[in-house]
């Protein structure tokens, strides 16, 4: 029996995306796109999300990328246009295992431990967690094994009844390596539908 459903935060709740901030300091989509996959990509993004300073990592960029000193700075000074808003389509799906009173609901998002209080008080859904484990906060992340053990051990959760949704393949894969079943993250009505497959079958 399902006991346990464990959600991704970014891409699957909430609409983070760089492009969200970027489109209104490039004027050119290609400069942009050149910009978010040679300068500020998303393997220096997540060694925030591991831990290290967002000062840390602007400081190795801006040496090497004088020219963008500016684009790089406003990737944390303005870092809050990046959330495009909630996904309402999960949070619906979320309010109705929340009120459903069948589940525990936990959190394990790769995030800054910087930034992801601003998210906290712009969301109210995320208060609906019984708990929420931020990789920036411990200094490991997906898809590392060590951090879903540690989700597992910290809220005494039976990866046998347990569920993890996340929009990474990645992610999913070390999931499902560990014995924790999970969902690729396409849209919420697909989520809709996996989940009604998987929590109908127990």
């Amino acid at each position: 029996m399902i006991k346990t459903i464990i959600f991704d935060l970014g891409k699957v709740l909430i609409n983070w995306d760089p492009r969200n901030l970027y489109r209104k300091i490039f004027e050119d989509e290609k400069e942009m796109e050149d910009f978010l996959s040679g300068v500020c990509t998303m393997d220096w993004n997540e060694q925030q999300d591991a831990g290290r300073s967002w000062q840390e990592g602007i400081d190795l960029l801006v040496p090497v990328f004088p020219k963008y000193e500016k684009e790089i700075n406003a990737y944390f000074d303005r870092w809050e246009e990046m959330l495009g808003g909630e996904i309402s389509g999960t949070v619906e799906i979320l309010k109705a295992l929340k009120a459903s009173g069948k589940y525990r609901i936990y959190g394990l998002t790769n995030w800054s431990s910087e930034t992801f209080p601003i998210a906290v008080k712009q969301f109210d859904f995320l208060n609906w967690f019984d708990g929420i484990l931020v990789s920036g906060d411990e200094g490991i992340k997906k898809p590392d094994p060590a951090i879903y053990e540690l989700l597992l051990d910290r809220y005494q959760i039976d990866r046998k009844t347990a569920i993890f949704i996340d929009d990474s393949l990645r992610n999913v894969a070390a999931a499902e390596k560990i014995g924790l079943r999970s969902i690729h993250f396409i849209n919420p009505e697909a989520l809709e539908k996996s989940l009604q497959t998987l929590l109908r079958s127990e």
